[in-house]
């Protein structure tokens, strides 16, 4: 696809560790539990996509299977890859940006929110544009932007949204991943309604993060399922 390079560092390359909220936030307790999941999350994190490596490979192959159950994968290194958006014959070279944790988050998507993971990877529903996001590199922006959002590379989050996701966090050791699925069905929602274009992406993500930072703020949320977006999944 051609500038897809240059699109896909797009929000990467205007993404800060910009810390929002005032500094009332920097002083709270994590509770043994929230620390103990924040620890392991970051550890996720901080793993690199390993095409060497089994397990990475075998995640990759599960991601096709989900995808499409009915069509054979022909290899890890295959044109059909870009059948699901990613910018290259080889998905390995597009986890440099985000890690191995994003493709944790597509396969928690493709597995555990079927039904919405396939209408949007093929672009099912709503008043379609003529030069679609691609979908695999359009969910490693999202994982970077969540990132980057609650300040997961801090000791502990320094911003209202991040404080607010490690209750959500105590609550479900998997938030993070539900979160990953209802912020990428947010950005397809967004998507539409802004009736955006392929080069019109990065408005569209930062808008989406923008709305989930909002709705990560309301004083109501006390677990994943509360955040009024979390509707969109099902």
């Amino acid at each position: 696809m051609v500038g897809s390079k240059a699109w896909m560092g797009g929000f990467f390359q205007r993404s800060s560790n910009r810390r929002l909220g005032s500094s009332k936030y920097l002083h709270y307790t994590l509770t043994p539990v929230q620390e103990q999941r924040l620890q392991k999350l970051q550890e996720r994190l901080r793993v690199p996509y390993d095409e060497t490596l089994t397990e990475h490979q075998e995640a990759l192959r599960a991601l096709w299977k989900a995808a499409f159950p009915k069509i054979k994968l022909k290899g890890l290194v295959s044109e059909q890859w870009k059948d699901m958006g990613w910018q290259g014959a080889n998905p390995s070279t597009d986890f440099r940006g985000c890690g191995y944790v994003s493709l944790e988050n597509l396969l928690f998507f493709a597995t555990t929110y079927s039904t919405t993971f396939r209408r949007l990877l093929h672009k099912q529903g709503g008043n379609r544009s003529k030069w679609e996001y691609p979908f695999a590199a359009a969910g490693i922006n999202v994982s970077f932007m969540l990132i980057q959002l609650l300040d997961l590379h801090s000791d502990k989050p320094k911003c209202l949204p991040g404080v607010n996701f490690m209750k959500l966090l105590g609550e479900d050791e998997e938030a993070f991943d539900i979160l990953y699925c209802v912020a990428f069905a947010m950005m397809d929602a967004q998507w539409l309604a802004m009736r955006a274009s392929y080069m019109e992406f990065n408005e569209v993500l930062q808008s989406t993060k923008t709305q989930l930072e909002r709705e990560l703020c309301l004083e109501d949320v006390n677990k994943i399922q509360d955040l009024p977006a979390y509707n969109i999944l099902t």
